[in-house]
């Protein structure tokens, strides 16, 4: 690491940690989340030069080794067990999303990167996956600001309303932790969501369920960078191949979950894992804030709102349908 980043790093961390102890106070909300608040904030003051390269550092190689940490939270054995029963819904949930995210675009004219980071975000799994897909398309800050900010908008409205719904349609534990799983954006949410199911009927299923479905899920960060990175080389008239088109920080995510699966890796581990690569999503999302215009934000913010809420209602009634279809329900 240079020495010229040395403190944007630092300035990013810690309002990284701010954010992080108000994000499990408000586990809804999140710490990304209140990153990208604080730093839209601060970037209304002026700060020192020395900080610019640091911040820059931060958003972009920090944020992808968050999420080559997000691997060691991934056993595939699991996955595959849950994955077998889920898989199809899974699979139509993520058609479902990038189809509409594709059509809204096109029809309102959304910024492409916008409405990728949306439908991404959307579709697999919030703001790890507009982590991960960010750095592939090379996506502005405000971009990434503007998609988490609406991901984070429908992330609330499934926490709050998800337990009653799943109640007055008679859901399964079962049942509604596909629904969670499949349907919320992002993990905080769906164990939210999942987690106020468990302690309304004091069962575990749900949660338990929730929450590998969402884990499944995930691994579709895979597939999806790999094709956009192919796509970016193509749209920049590069001679396409397989190896230069891999996001290589995506190579390195599925070792991590390579190896939490087939080696004896201590508990401690991978806890410590898990917690940086939280701080470090944390810290590249308040680094993203602090380069972002609030005035760009909201004026970008309408029509992807209108994007971000017809990818989640598409998902909802999706899920749902294909639950009543294979009969989990």
């Amino acid at each position: 690491m240079e020495k010229r980043n040395i403190s944007g790093i630092l300035f990013s961390a810690l309002i990284a940690t701010c954010a992080y102890f108000l994000g499990k106070n408000f586990p809804v909300i999140g710490g990304p989340v209140f990153g990208i608040l604080f730093g839209i904030i601060l970037n209304n003051f002026k700060r020192p030069e020395s900080f610019e390269s640091g911040i820059k550092f931060t958003s972009k190689k920090i944020l992808q080794f968050a999420v080559i940490l997000l691997g060691f939270g991934l056993n595939l054995s699991e996955i595959i067990v849950v994955g077998k029963s889920s898989l199809l819904i899974i699979l139509s949930t993520i058609s479902t999303a990038l189809i509409i995210s594709f059509a809204t675009a096109k029809i309102l004219k959304i910024d492409s990167d916008v409405a990728t980071l949306i439908g991404v975000g959307s579709s697999i799994c919030g703001g790890s996956a507009i982590a991960a897909t960010a750095p592939v398309i090379n996506a502005k800050d405000e971009d990434i600001a503007t998609s988490i900010s609406v991901i984070f908008l429908f992330n609330i409205i499934a926490a709050l309303i998800f337990p009653t719904l799943g109640v007055k349609l008679g859901m399964t534990h079962t049942g509604f932790g596909m629904w969670a799983g499949t349907a919320i954006n992002d993990t905080s949410s769906v164990v939210a969501a999942s987690g106020t199911w468990s302690t309304m009927f004091n069962d575990d299923t749900a949660l338990n369920y929730a929450t590998i479905v969402k884990l499944t899920r995930t691994l579709a960060i895979i597939p999806i960078t790999l094709g956009l990175g192919i796509i970016k080389s193509k749209e920049n008239a590069e001679k396409v191949s397989v190896l230069k088109s891999f996001p290589t920080f995506i190579l390195f995510f599925l070792l991590a979950s390579i190896f939490t699966t087939v080696l004896p890796l201590p508990a401690s581990f991978l806890s410590t894992m898990k917690f940086l690569s939280k701080f470090f999503i944390i810290m590249a999302m308040s680094a993203i804030g602090l380069n972002t215009d609030l005035k760009k934000l909201i004026s970008q913010g309408g029509k992807a709102i209108v994007e971000g809420a017809l990818c989640w209602i598409g998902i909802i009634f999706v899920s749902l349908a294909m639950q009543n279809l294979l009969g989990i329900w």
